[in-house]
């Protein structure tokens, strides 16, 4: 029962969550929300652990297009960046905000990079393109993430001294082109680079939340070094080009480990 205990806790994790935010905000609708997901993503793992090929990518739509089509189109939500900096400016603790904290500030402690693994709706469709692992060498581009982040910053602050009238249709149509934009770069991206992981290397401002607080996470691949025979076949497959070898925190791209676990699944001596 050990290799069944990864995602019972992380539905226990989540259903913590549920209960807390559902009695605190006196909202049955966050019980259902973080249910939903916690069940979505433990059910991915599970399938991993049951050695079902598409394990992560039943997590990837359930999450992703639940989150996208139901919360994004149908309840008016944007769930983007812009969404989190207005609710943050309004001061009202509602679906993004908490989203962020849960998934994309606080979350990182127990589960790095998780989110962009399991639940990102960006990368659901980026991880269908041909180029599972990078073909092109790494680019020194990944300053434009702080230019996207400051972008999206400064959009929603002129905003809100500017007074402007109609603002959540605003940020609901700014949550429409704004995936639109990013679906488009990223697909760019993925075969100029031939890297489907290009947006989330170079773009994604989000990763700006994710990757210094990806460094503490809880959870790690690590590397059993009796066991390890260095026949380099877990970086030929990692997404992100993480050393997952070297069980030290400063590990090349350590911050950028989505938990996809293709390392795991490619070691010949299961020493991770």
């Amino acid at each position: 029962m050990k290799k069944y205990f990864l995602p019972f806790i992380m539905l226990v994790i989540f259903e913590t969550v549920a209960v807390t935010l559902w009695l605190t905000q006196n909202n049955i609708f966050y019980l259902f929300n973080f249910s939903y997901i916690g069940i979505s993503i433990s059910l991915g793992i599970f399938l991993y652990v049951k050695k079902y090929k598409y394990a992560r990518r039943v997590a990837q739509l359930l999450v992703g297009l639940y989150m996208l089509v139901y919360l994004g189109l149908i309840c008016g939500e944007n769930m983007q960046i812009e969404g989190f900096w207005y609710y943050l400016f309004t001061g009202v603790f509602e679906a993004a905000t908490i989203h962020y904290a849960v998934a994309k500030i606080f979350g990182p402690l127990l589960f790095g990079r998780g989110w962009c693994g399991y639940a990102c709706w960006t990368a659901m469709v980026l991880d269908f393109l041909p180029y599972k692992v990078s073909k092109t060498p790494r680019k020194k581009i990944g300053w434009i993430r702080y230019v996207t982040f400051v972008v999206s910053f400064i959009f929603v602050s002129v905003l809100f001294l500017s007074h402007t009238s109609n603002l959540e249709k605003i940020m609901f149509w700014a949550f429409i082109i704004g995936n639109v934009m990013y679906y488009a770069v990223g697909i760019i991206l993925a075969f100029v680079f031939k890297d489907n992981r290009a947006f989330c290397k170079y773009i994604c401002p989000i990763t700006i939340f994710l990757k210094p607080i990806s460094y503490f996470s809880l959870l790690q691949i690590k590397c059993d070094k009796s066991k390890c025979i260095s026949c380099g076949k877990c970086k030929n497959v990692c997404p992100m080009e993480v050393d997952v070898t070297d069980n030290s925190r400063k590990r090349k791209n350590g911050t950028e480990c989505i938990l996809c676990f293709e390392c795991v699944k490619n070691c010949p001596k299961n020493a991770l």
